[in-house]
């Protein structure tokens, strides 16, 4: 893959990733994110980054190294494209993810306060004379305390969550 191939080769040439980004003419950070697969290079940067690489742009995407022949902008732009596709389907399933686990999270906090609901403060009754009961008691008053103060503010962000993740038009 790329990610890997570029920062095996960067490395087997004895560069930093700061002195391959000058070479290329961009920041340390560009050259982060292509080694861990967060973006990759256009495809003037990839011909350049070949070149300072001294590696044909086929061995860096990844192709056979005894494939000797030059790659055409556009088997390079195809190429990229197929790894921007495939960057964009792991951001969408990220996406998907903590969509759903911020409407779960709301769920959750709503079915425990409707249980909390229910249930009352029938613990407030209950005889704190038996060691059990009073631990038990505690245990629950404890609970129901932090949870009426700490659940509307995870509600909120959860809230926050489900639009912000929200699939856009």
């Amino acid at each position: 893959m790329l990610k890997d191939n570029i920062k095996i080769i960067r490395k087997s040439k004895g560069l930093s990733q700061e002195e391959l980004a000058i070479k290329l003419n961009v920041v340390r950070q560009t050259i982060s994110k292509w080694e861990q697969g967060l973006s990759v290079p256009d495809s003037e940067l990839l011909v350049s980054l070949s070149n300072a690489l001294e590696t044909p742009v086929s061995t860096l995407l990844g192709e056979n190294i005894l494939e000797q022949k030059k790659d055409s902008l556009e088997e390079i732009a195809k190429k990229l494209e197929t790894i921007n596709l495939q960057l964009a389907q792991k951001k969408e399933t990220k996406r998907k993810i903590l969509h759903w686990i911020f409407i779960s999270m709301c769920v959750i906090l709503i079915l425990i306060f409707i249980s909390l609901f229910t249930l009352g403060n029938t613990y407030m009754e209950w005889d704190y004379n038996v060691p059990e009961l009073a631990v038990l008691g505690v245990g629950v008053h404890s609970f129901v305390w932090l949870f009426v103060r700490i659940a509307p503010i995870i509600f909120i962000f959860s809230i926050i969550g489900i639009y912000l993740t929200r699939k856009k038009k």
